[in-house]
């Protein structure tokens, strides 16, 4: 393998090869154009370069705005700790350019030093959880605070796709006064979670707030009271709860920041494939699923990818919202197949290509225990929860069912996509004959998402089921224009029902409402 140059400069090391900043051992994320122009500089150094050569190296001569110029100049001064009026290390020459005026040594890859010596980089969101502050004069509460920052950094190492920082590094910042941009910077990750015990009496109070390194923005924060009695089960409960809110937190917040990048890779594209396929359109699941080819284009193992393609036609699929005569479950199954059996210790693939096999394959019985794998490894998804939960009740097992429903509620109860439990709810109380409550969760979906066609479908079957005929054929309407090919035969045909005679219930209920057959 040939050598390639790596740049010392202050305490930084930069590897081109690897494409690795380093700073005292510990990698610092760039986003590519922003590594790209940081090694164009300094590989530049003893001149000027001026905007239209960079331009023409960083965007391949495409005209940008000055604004995008501007921000990843500014990126790349923050991420070698070069911001403010000083200019240090790049400098701005008016009128000309900008140079690197560094002291800049270089190495052969075979000679670099111990520090740049350290794990590759991580293509995804990053995140540091520091040492919860005792808040009582209790020295006691150190010991419980601790430990509890111990479990969330396990729990939260079985998210897919999320790398966290070792306690030993994080807990280097005990005791200290720190700067969450700065924090972000010295450890490589966009993410940092903080927080703080405080005793009261007999009563203990747990504040955690998950901070973007970047920009020092709060995404999410919440409390938990507990007694002290019950020391451990509250901090059970804690890493739980933190574990299921930052999941879904940290996919939206990577999704906003990934889709501004004019140059997507494998894993941006799966990024924007997620935030489309959370608008729930029949448009925007169409244009999901062209992110999702594209990204397989680049890199046709990878298995998010696969496992995402499959799950959004499984969406589709229920929905009634695949083109008339399109064929597609064939190829989805087997692409589910493919995802899970190139990442069997990936959870969040495990319960999408789990969903797409139920929903898709001629024999769905497997996808239960693809569900199961997928919580054996990560327990606290809130998302494999509802949708293991849904199978469940569908298979004729509700109680079951909805327990991990509900543990999904109570990890996740602010959960973006709420209408999807919500939904899950529904099924469990129609599955268990509670026609009531049935109606009660499916509104609650129907309020987050009118478009929701499982919700829709119970209460048909809820109102036709208690005598409302009025109410049911309104609700029929509605479906029918959600998904405007909807016929009795065909809903039968595509719907997955282990339990007979739930599906001559739908099917009457169907037809009843006014549903052609």
């Amino acid at each position: 393998m040939a050598a390639h140059v790596v740049y010392c400069f202050d305490d930084f090391v930069l590897d081109a090869g690897r494409r690795e900043l380093r700073r005292g051992g510990h990698l610092i994320a760039l986003e590519p154009q922003v590594f790209d122009l940081l090694t164009f500089l300094i590989r530049s150094r003893d001149r000027v370069v001026s905007r239209d050569e960079i331009l023409a190296e960083i965007w391949g001569g495409r005209i940008v705005s000055e604004a995008t110029l501007a921000s990843r100049i500014s990126a790349a001064r923050s991420a070698i700790g070069d911001s403010g009026e000083a200019q240090r290390l790049i400098r701005t020459v008016p009128r000309k350019g900008l140079r690197f005026t560094g002291e800049v040594s270089e190495q052969a890859e075979a000679a670099r030093t111990p520090t740049a010596a350290a794990a590759t980089s991580v293509d995804g969101p990053a995140i540091a959880v520091l040492p919860f502050t005792n808040m009582s004069s209790d020295a006691a509460q150190d010991y419980f605070a601790d430990g509890m920052v111990e479990d969330i950094i396990t729990a939260l190492s079985r998210c897919s796709g999320l790398a966290v920082i070792a306690r030993n590094s994080s807990f280097t910042y005990k005791g200290k006064a720190v700067d969450i941009r700065e924090v972000g910077r010295e450890l490589g990750v966009g993410y940092v979670l903080e927080g703080s015990v405080q005793r009261a009496g007999a009563r203990l109070r747990i504040s955690g707030q998950l901070i973007d390194a970047r920009s020092g923005a709060h995404l999410w924060a919440d409390r938990f009271d507990g007694d002290v009695s019950d020391m451990f089960a509250l901090q059970d409960r804690i890493t739980e709860s933190v574990v299921a809110a930052i999941e879904p937190t940290l996919e939206l917040a990577e999704s906003a920041r990934r889709r501004a990048l004019p140059r997507p890779d494998a894993y941006d594209l799966v990024l924007r494939a997620a935030s489309l396929r959370d608008a729930f359109t029949p448009e925007s699941l169409k244009a999901a699923l062209g992110c999702l080819d594209e990204a397989l284009a680049i890199d046709p193992g990878y298995a998010p990818a696969m496992a995402a393609s499959a799950y959004c036609q499984a969406l589709r699929h229920f929905q009634g919202w695949s083109d008339p005569g399109e064929t597609y479950r064939e190829t989805a199954v087997a692409l589910a197949w493919q995802a899970s059996e190139r990442a069997p210790g990936d959870a969040q693939v495990l319960w999408m290509a789990a969903f797409a096999i139920w929903n898709m394959a001629d024999d769905i019985a497997p996808a239960r225990e693809l569900f199961q794998r997928s919580l054996a490894i990560n327990p606290n998804s809130a998302m494999a929860l509802t949708m293991s939960g849904w199978i469940e009740a569908m298979a004729g097992r509700p109680a079951e069912g909805r327990a991990m429903v509900e543990r999904a509620l109570r990890l996740n109860p602010r959960d973006p996509r709420g209408w999807f439990t919500a939904g899950a709810m529904a099924i469990c109380a129609m599955a268990s004959g509670d026609l009531a409550e049935a109606i009660a969760w499916a509104e609650k979906a129907l309020s987050q998402n009118r478009r929701f066609a499982v919700a829709l479908r119970v209460l048909i079957v809820a109102w036709v089921g208690i005598g409302e005929m009025d109410r049911a054929a309104d609700i029929a309407r509605q479906l029918l224009s959600v998904e405007p090919h909807l016929t009795v035969t065909g809903f039968l045909k595509r719907i997955p029902f282990p339990v007979r005679t739930m599906a001559t219930t739908y099917a009457e209920a169907l037809r009843a409402a006014g549903v052609p057959d």
